[in-house]
């Protein structure tokens, strides 16, 4: 998940994993270095009360999202967490404290950063984020293992269907979030989970999944 205003989680899997209260599975990170900020600045004393804000005991890790900004232009930051929508409140909260640890480890100084685990997303800027859709940047994890040349048009509808019906059941629910399942062979299931940030409407969600 790349650098976008309003984040969706995308994932296609040949099972079904179910997160643990561990140190959360590391993805990816994008912080572009175009615009930075130095330690002693307001911009990071600002970044710091966010940081506060997102980890604390009151987020909201039971509804797995939370935005928020701090600080006055032009030294505002903005920022949001969401956790993949199947996760615990307290693998949640896990996830987001972590996060919130290790993102100046990765990006040390550039005010505009998304980083994301298996198991949730962080994310900080000095523009306005919040219920934008961006479909800039983007990442693609590739399994391994192949459908067989004979069963690729039923895999590749199969997997169409699946995720239209995902994206579609997502758009028109407060959460944004949807599971699927479906028979790829009698002993094979396909799942699919989509995701967009709460913040978005109804068809901004849509528009993006599709």
């Amino acid at each position: 998940m790349p650098s976008s205003g309003s984040f969706i989680f995308l994932f296609l899997f040949s099972f079904l994993t179910i997160a643990s209260a561990q140190v959360p599975t590391y993805v990816y990170h994008n912080c572009p270095n175009s615009t930075t900020f130095t330690r002693n600045s307001t911009y990071f004393t600002n970044l710091r009360s966010l940081f506060s804000t997102l980890s604390s005991r009151n987020a909201s890790y039971s509804t797995g999202f939370q935005s928020t900004t701090s600080g006055q232009s032009p030294e505002r930051v903005t920022g949001l967490f969401l956790c993949r929508g199947d996760v615990s409140p307290e693998v949640c909260r896990s996830c987001v404290s972590f996060s919130v640890n290790e993102t100046l480890n990765r990006c040390p100084n550039e005010r505009e950063v998304t980083l994301c685990y298996d198991e949730c997303m962080l994310r900080y800027s000095h523009r306005n984020i919040l219920s934008t859709v961006t479909t800039d940047g983007g990442i693609i994890l590739y399994n391994t293992q192949n459908v067989t040349s004979n069963q690729q048009d039923k895999f590749r509808d199969l997997v169409f269907s699946t995720l239209n019906q995902a994206a579609n059941e997502a758009s028109n629910n407060s959460r944004k979030f949807d599971v699927q399942t479906a028979n790829f062979t009698a002993f094979q299931s396909l799942y699919g989970l989509v995701q967009c940030t709460p913040d978005l409407t109804r068809q901004d969600c849509s528009r993006c999944l599709l």
